[in-house]
């Protein structure tokens, strides 16, 4: 899976709108101050998002975008798809008809690829916008941007290498 600056900025731009709307439409042009993106970029964003049913226009005086659906129903998955993010790990590998494809290797690596898009589905598709809100409302502080590059850590519950971590007991 390649996300692209597309999808990262349709997740920013969804929380930005849900942390800040208070029940009442928000304009573009505020989220575009607020995260620094391009409001002809988000006007593109947002014309898709709302074809994926992820937000909703309203028009007239104080008009702007609300989520189309409660927090909890959305879906990372679904501001994804609703942008074209490919989301699929595996796809590249999956239905090709490479001479080599009945090597053991090739099917080892397409089984272990689709495997790992398995485990990033179930992760987009569980994950809601609702759960994102919540675990930055739940922090004491939420991070401020930094004039310097901030030591890297995985998140918690996250091994060294950015893994999820599971309890199999």
């Amino acid at each position: 899976m390649r996300l692209t600056s597309k999808g990262r900025y349709a997740v920013r731009a969804i929380l930005d709108l849900t942390f800040n709307s208070n029940g009442r439409p928000v304009r573009l042009q505020e989220i575009s101050e607020r995260q620094k993106i391009s409001l002809h970029y988000l006007e593109q964003l947002f014309r898709r998002l709302r074809k994926g049913s992820v937000v909703k226009s309203v028009r007239g005086p104080g008009g702007g975008y609300v989520l189309a659906r409660a927090m909890d129903d959305i879906s990372v998955k679904d501001v994804l798809l609703s942008v074209g993010e490919n989301i699929n790990p595996a796809r590249d590998l999956i239905g090709n008809t490479d001479t080599k494809s009945d090597t053991l290797e090739f099917v080892m690596t397409k089984s272990y690829f689709e495997n790992l898009g398995g485990l990033m589905h179930e992760y987009l598709v569980t994950t809601s916008v609702g759960d994102l809100i919540r675990k930055a409302k739940g922090t004491q502080e939420l991070p401020k941007p930094s004039l310097t590059a901030p030591e890297v850590q995985a998140p918690a519950g996250l091994g060294s290498h950015g893994s999820k971590i599971r309890d199999l007991s």
